[in-house]
């Protein structure tokens, strides 16, 4: 019996922590597909000559690049805009946009699921995109 105890602890422990690795990786996904558009965004903006923005619709969890589809972030994650005032196209939507000298309008976007957060910071200056996991 109490080897039996011990295994179903054990199976526990491991358990908890492969959810925790699971649930990790699927907002690391998640942002990086973020940085892909945000990097997209920014080389249309570059390579047309004239400025785009990503438009992320905080109500429903998505975001659209230019010329793409709308992409829906898995249902349990949750975005966060901090981004220019002239950005702000709605009291849930808003975007970033990127000039054709590669600069931006700055910001950052937070992808949160339970109590992790991965917040994508773009330069206003460079169009810089870096992305950075915050503490728990």
């Amino acid at each position: 019996m109490a080897v039996i105890l011990l295994l179903a602890i054990a199976l526990t422990i491991v358990s908890v922590g492969f959810s925790k690795s699971l649930e990790a990786a699927k907002v690391r996904a998640a942002s990086r597909d973020l940085v892909a558009a945000l990097r997209y965004t920014r080389g249309q903006a570059i390579v047309k000559g004239k400025s785009q923005a990503l438009v992320l619709n905080l109500e429903d969890n998505s975001y659209v690049a230019p010329g793409k589809g709308s992409k829906k972030l898995p249902k349990d994650m949750t975005l966060q805009l901090t981004t220019a005032d002239i950005e702000q196209t709605g009291a849930h939507s808003g975007g970033i946009r990127f000039f054709p000298d590669g600069s931006s309008t700055g910001g950052h976007i937070s992808v949160l699921l339970g109590q992790r957060e991965w917040r994508i910071n773009v330069a206003w200056l460079t169009g810089e995109i870096a992305l950075d996991e915050k503490p728990e």
